[in-house]
């Protein structure tokens, strides 16, 4: 899951795959904005069948958090 998590995400930030890394803080990308942000929210419903609501995703830090909390909320 997680070469695919992270291919997916490079995508929508426009970002070659091998520079995106689990200790990244993904906040801190230049290319983070706020319609990356719904980008990615979308990209978990769509790809993993998994809904974070916003006020839980602004505690996520790293890349790596996030693909956590997507691989605890599938179960």
């Amino acid at each position: 899951m997680e070469q695919n998590f992270i291919e997916l995400l490079s995508e929508i930030l426009e970002k070659e795959s091998s520079t995106v890394k689990l200790e990244d803080t993904f906040r801190d990308y230049d290319e983070w904005d706020s319609l990356a942000n719904l980008s990615v929210i979308a990209m978990l419903d769509d790809e993993y069948d998994v809904h974070i609501e916003s006020k839980d995703f602004k505690n996520l830090i790293t890349v790596g958090d996030l693909m956590n909390e997507v691989q605890k909320r599938k179960g």
